[in-house]
């Protein structure tokens, strides 16, 4: 059976999407993506994921994971759903249909639907190909 510590995941998906460089190190194990996330400084998703094509400008990825570190603001738009801000030591369950904000450097574990995520990740390879904003990962979590 796989097992790995999140340090040691491959960096970038094993070189699926080479632009998450040192913030995103992630595996697929079955129907599932496991990925280690680190940001260094402050930041809102809200572009990337427009500029990377996402419908609506929104992840279409659920997020389920852990905080190790810092905190992440994950934003609802088109709902009336309250934004919700996850800290240090907590789970969480994002559905689809959010943005990430890091509001500070952060660190989280998540375990992703592998198929949700590639859409995800597929679009920030393809905004940092074109140039247009750091290839820095959501995430995404």
């Amino acid at each position: 059976m796989p097992h790995a510590r999140p340090v040691d995941l491959p960096n970038g998906g094993g070189g699926r999407w080479p632009a998450a460089t040192d913030h995103f190190r992630s595996v697929q194990w079955g129907d599932l993506e496991v990925g280690y996330t680190t940001t260094d400084a402050p930041r809102d998703c809200a572009e990337l994921y427009r500029l990377g094509g996402l419908p609506g400008g929104l992840c279409p990825c659920p997020h389920y994971g852990y905080v190790l570190e810092g905190t992440i603001k994950a934003r609802y738009p088109n709902t009336d759903w309250e934004a919700e801000v996850v800290g240090e030591g907590e789970v969480y369950f994002f559905p689809a249909g959010h943005i990430l904000e890091y509001p500070e450097p952060a660190r989280h574990l998540e375990f992703n639907p592998a198929y949700a995520l590639q859409q995800l990740m597929d679009a920030i390879q393809r905004v940092a190909e074109a140039g247009a904003v750091s290839g820095e990962s959501h995430h995404s979590t």
